[in-house]
């Protein structure tokens, strides 16, 4: 008889944050390798609570994965196993940068990614040698096994595929560096093309911080992935996300947009040069806000939108650029507007440093943890108050997506596109965003009457 394993997603319960909209929620691709990686004499089933409640089902053993906002709701189903003597194993960036936070409702923590551990974590489970804590290595990803796309939901509307992990660069406000390193590390295009063949839907998602990496061999294997989705007839759409360098080179711009890239995110995060500086945004730096207009005209010129990511809340904000910076949102030729709040993120230097000057607000770890997901003030800005800041957000979401605006950016993103496919990425995005805005208003006028 096969022993089974429960894997587990947890979800905010508190707050719906950028996960308010189901189109914008994306498959847990860590758990589905987590599954890939199990040996065939274990039974895997996934609880993925983004479509239904966690209801208790009888296991060998338990996984779970979460994001910093989701940790709180992941202890507390770890709690309810444990109570039943059930061994829990945690795992994902959470439990990594807070590791022996996470030993305290864990009976196995796992650090970093997963492939060089797992097969250990088991193996020493049926040898009843379950150690408390695991640390993987940042390897080659060459010849991992697939994820278990099989396992997801099939309510999710894209597909979620990674290329590549590790970020050279290093902004302040980021955890990537500290769990996937500085080395950008590529999977053999083969890998990636056959995987993209095997799934079903026909919008993906490529999770990678920037798909065509940094340097000539980064971007000679992202030309490579973009010419055999053509050559095999994969049929995708498809947005990703990626640093300005996507616009530098038009071959690679034709061959995306051939392979089905209706939209690419850009970290954009300030069309100011001293907030740049603040969180050591050095690739858009040397590059300069003068130049982001070329660069999404050469974009747009290809056929695909552009999802421009903002920050507010940064040491230099004030209303008066918060204001400048939702305007300047407006009439850039970015097609769609993200608005999140700096938030310290734990294993970031901006975490240490707001720390360290006693500025979180919310520090009763791990309760509090769950408002941090980019969409409440957690900080004390250097020129605001909190209540402030919160204020000016809000006022600045209602300018971004009220309707005339999101209506004149689709009729925009038609012109310089000429792809109706892009258009319907961008709206609705938009529209995504729209309801994320609404959903914080609605949070905070709870919060007034509570």
């Amino acid at each position: 008889m096969k022993r089974k394993l429960i894997l587990i997603n947890p979800v905010n319960p508190v707050r719906t944050g950028l996960t308010v909209n189901k189109s914008s929620r994306f498959p847990p691709l860590g758990l589905g390798i987590v599954a890939a990686l199990t040996p065939p004499s274990w039974d895997v089933t996934l609880l993925d609570e983004t479509w239904e409640p966690f209801r208790y089902q009888e296991a060998d053993l338990v996984g779970i994965t979460a994001f910093t906002a989701t940790a709180p709701r992941a202890y507390e189903i770890a709690r309810q196993y444990r109570s039943k003597g059930v061994p829990v194993v945690i795992g994902g960036i959470h439990a990594s940068m807070c590791a022996e936070e996470a030993s305290q409702f864990a009976d196995c923590v796992v650090k970093g990614e997963a492939e060089t551990v797992w097969p250990t974590i088991i193996a020493d489970f049926e040898a009843g040698r379950l150690k408390t804590g695991y640390c993987g290595d940042r390897v080659d990803l060459a010849g991992n096994p697939r994820p278990r796309h099989d396992l997801f939901n099939h309510g999710y509307m894209f597909a979620s595929v990674q290329t590549s992990r590790g970020c050279p660069m290093d902004c302040s406000f980021c955890s990537v560096t500290a769990f996937n390193g500085r080395r950008y590390r590529r999977r053999p295009v083969r890998e990636v093309l056959d995987e993209l063949s095997l799934i079903s839907q026909k919008m993906v998602f490529f999770v990678d911080d920037n798909i065509i990496g940094y340097g000539e061999e980064a971007r000679d294997s992202a030309l490579d992935l973009f010419r055999g989705m053509v050559e095999r007839k994969l049929d995708k759409w498809w947005f990703c996300q990626a640093s300005l360098n996507f616009a530098d080179d038009e071959k690679i711009l034709a061959w995306a947009a051939r392979a089905g890239c209706k939209m690419v995110f850009l970290g954009l995060e300030s069309e100011d040069e001293d907030d740049l500086a603040e969180i050591n945004k050095q690739l858009n730096l040397k590059r300069q806000v003068s130049a982001y207009s070329g660069a999404f005209q050469r974009i747009h010129k290809a056929g695909i939108a552009v999802l421009g990511a903002f920050i507010f809340g940064m040491d230099g904000d004030t209303p008066d650029k918060l204001k400048s910076r939702a305007q300047y949102m407006i009439r850039s030729e970015v097609d769609v507007m993200q608005v999140t709040h700096l938030t310290p993120l734990p294993g970031t230097r901006l975490f240490d440093k707001l720390r360290k000057e006693g500025r979180i607000i919310y520090g009763d770890f791990p309760r509090d943890w769950s408002r941090y997901d980019m969409t409440q003030v957690v900080h004390r800005p250097a020129k605001m108050s909190p209540a402030e800041l919160s204020a000016y957000i809000l006022r600045c979401n209602r300018d971004l997506y009220c309707w005339p605006v999101i209506l004149e950016k689709a009729c925009r993103t038609l012109i310089t596109t000429h792809n109706p496919l892009a258009v319907m990425f961008a709206l609705q995005s938009n529209v995504n965003y729209r309801n994320v805005g609404r959903g914080q208003l609605k949070q905070q006028k709870q919060r007034i009457i509570a």
